[in-house]
């Protein structure tokens, strides 16, 4: 059962809504520590003072922002907690605007917010209103001593809030060198072929369809070395995308090909069938997982075998 991180209420006019917030977002990136590679002991990080070699503990660190190399205006944590926001379990809704205006790039992370006991009514209405208005409504909130800009908006059955990038923190285009001049527009041919190339590889956004291949490798790369199985890793020559002469060519070969898809699949760490490492292969790495009862493991084969 998921627990809630923070419960306040939403407000908009006079209505007001308790209600909880919930992680929308699960990141299943894999997590390493790491280990001394002789005795596989874990290594440790320390704070520790660049004048006098000591490890300091927490309580005795102050804040440092830096002026120019080596100077630093510091604030004690007691600075800091005077000019933090306010504290407030309150969302207050300050305006209604249409999701189409919002670029992607504004958007953080994503929670649900969740209606508190009693406030389903008044949650279920102010769900429909904005379902039904097409409208997203923008708030601010302090979460963890920091105040955030959000975008609360229908998502199926809830609410769903996405911390947001105050306008001063996204870049500029503006600021970006090399970007296309006039003369670089393309010709008309050209972008009728692009457009054609664009349509034919044009879907319904699914998306389970888009799986994090790199995790799953190496997912199965851990379960087979906890197994005490061998691994025969074959380093490949790196994947060069066939050389066309000019645009048009690029564009013509596409469309040609189609949905084909434009990279080879990668190949797995290991496998249960005899095969040739490639002719693109430049070495080839054998690793052993240790043997139990400290005893040597047998040398690797050519395929990846199970310790008996």
């Amino acid at each position: 059962m998921a627990r809630s991180m923070w419960a306040g209420s939403i407000s908009f006019g006079l209505v007001n809504i308790p209600v909880k917030v919930f992680t929308a977002v699960h990141q299943k990136e894999i997590h390493f520590h790491q280990l001394h590679r002789e005795d596989g002991g874990r290594i440790r990080l320390k704070r520790v003072c660049s004048k006098d070699g000591e490890e300091v503990p927490y309580q005795e660190i102050d804040k440092g922002y830096e002026l120019s190399k080596g100077h630093y205006v510091r604030l004690t944590r007691q600075e800091l907690e005077a000019v933090a926001p306010e504290s407030s379990r309150a969302i207050n809704l300050e305006d209604f605007v249409e999701l189409g205006q919002i670029d992607p790039v504004f958007y953080e992370h994503t929670y649900y917010l969740v209606p508190d006991k009693g406030a389903e009514r008044p949650y279920a209405l102010l769900l429909e209103a904005m379902r039904q208005t097409q409208r997203v409504g923008i708030a601010r909130m302090v979460m963890r001593t920091k105040e955030y800009l959000c975008a609360i908006r229908p998502l199926e059955d809830a609410l769903a809030m996405s911390t947001m990038q105050f306008a001063d923190e996204i870049v500029p285009v503006s600021e970006l060198d090399d970007l296309p001049k006039k003369s670089a527009r393309p010709k008309e041919r050209e972008l009728k072929m692009a457009q054609q190339l664009v349509e034919s590889l044009s879907s319904d956004w699914k998306p389970e369809k888009y799986k994090d291949d790199h995790r799953e490798r190496v997912e199965a790369l851990i379960e087979k070395k906890a197994a005490g199985e061998d691994i025969l890793a074959e380093v490949e020559a790196p994947h060069r995308p066939e050389k066309v002469v000019s645009l048009m060519d690029a564009l013509q070969r596409s469309l040609a090909a189609g949905r084909e898809p434009s990279r080879p699949p990668r190949k797995a760490a290991s496998s249960g069938k005899k095969s040739r490492p490639s002719a693109a292969a430049a070495r080839t790495v054998r690793r052993r997982a240790p043997a139990r009862g400290g005893k040597k493991a047998p040398a690797a084969k050519a395929k990846a075998t199970k310790k008996k």
